[in-house]
């Protein structure tokens, strides 16, 4: 059994020694459309997000611009470091809503949770990663990593699923015909690679960039485009908050759905000019390359729906790369009423 359904099972287990995290009201203020002042109640939402990262532009953009204060919604955005982590805290109510991988909404259905987690909007359509390698290659094919040393990701989770996915596509057995070191933490892999580790590595933003920058590795490959439209995150929630919170999330959706039309609607400098208070560490020059990049690729779902072909597509990613145990209903682990 994997790991990551290992610390599933536990934390299901465990789920009667925990206490919810019940939401909160408190005082907001808006403006109204003629400068007036607009008071009214908020409603406590904690989000979990897997990671923090610049592939997540259009909920940043809806934090900073206000959105989910517009429709009521007192966020706390906490990050959860591993879809796991993310899964763990909304089980235990610790999270209203997780922002993760929907695989492991599949993973927490198909060893027995009671209470599902149920996908109720997408914000990603593509794989957020690169393929770095040390020298620019033009010409790049993935018949050229036969052989090689590959930093990868986890087993069971979707960068490392995606990354295998295309190689199968192309002929490619990862298990025989190259050598992926999955050992390594994804936030490690720029430097063990520009330390000297492996021929090529499976980078995320800025990663990918931040090793061009400084003449440690080129971008070679697209996961996200070569491995097509795939579900790769959404906001999910128990579906016992979500008969009991249905405003919350139309709101919560709402605001998600602002943040994307804002994303779609400016250039990648005035999106970075937005959201740099969330990453402080990267210069708005730096970002606007990557966003660009997310851009140029259709990273993003415009509309918030998580569609029944792309839900069947990743349970068939799950079942090749071993992780499907059942293939559980469309209607069971996604809702569309909200993004709709």
């Amino acid at each position: 059994m994997k790991i990551v359904k290992k610390k599933l099972i536990a934390v299901l287990l465990s789920l009667t020694m925990l206490v919810p995290v019940l939401a909160g009201c408190g005082c907001k203020t808006a403006t109204d459309e003629e400068g007036g002042t607009v008071t009214g109640e908020t409603t406590k939402v904690v989000l979990n997000e897997v990671a923090h990262s610049l592939f997540y532009a259009p909920m940043y953009v809806a934090i900073e611009n206000g959105y989910f204060k517009e429709e009521g919604i007192d966020l706390e955005l906490v990050t959860g470091f591993g879809a796991d982590k993310t899964m763990t805290a909304v089980l235990s109510g610790e999270a209203d809503i997780g922002f993760m991988g929907p695989e492991t909404t599949v993973y927490t259905c198909n060893e027995g949770a009671a209470d599902l987690v149920v996908n109720f909007a997408q914000l990603t359509q593509r794989a957020g990663n690169f393929l770095v390698g040390r020298e620019a290659d033009d010409t790049f094919s993935w018949e050229k990593l036969k052989g090689k040393n590959v930093l990868g990701g986890r087993d069971g989770g979707m960068p490392e699923m995606v990354f295998e996915y295309i190689l199968k596509k192309n002929g490619i057995d990862p298990a025989a015909d190259l050598n992926i070191d999955k050992s390594i933490d994804f936030g490690s892999t720029a430097a063990a690679f520009s330390g000297g580790q492996g021929d090529y590595s499976v980078e995320f933003e800025p990663g990918a960039t931040a090793l061009e920058q400084e003449g440690a590795g080129y971008v070679v490959a697209s996961l996200g485009v070569d491995s097509g439209y795939v579900p790769y995150t959404a906001f999910s929630a128990k579906d016992s908050y979500l008969k009991e919170n249905p405003e919350v999330i139309k709101g919560f959706v709402a605001a998600l759905k602002k943040g994307m039309d804002y994303v779609y609607s400016h250039t990648p400098e005035e999106v970075a000019a937005v959201i740099a208070p969330q990453f402080k560490d990267t210069d708005e020059a730096t970002m606007a390359i990557i966003l660009k990049r997310y851009a140029d690729q259709d990273t993003w779902k415009q509309d918030l729906v998580f569609e029944e072909d792309a839900y069947q597509l990743l349970l068939d990613i799950l079942d090749e790369a071993g992780q499907l145990s059942a293939r559980p209903d469309y209607e069971k682990l996604v809702t569309t009423a909200y993004a709709k």
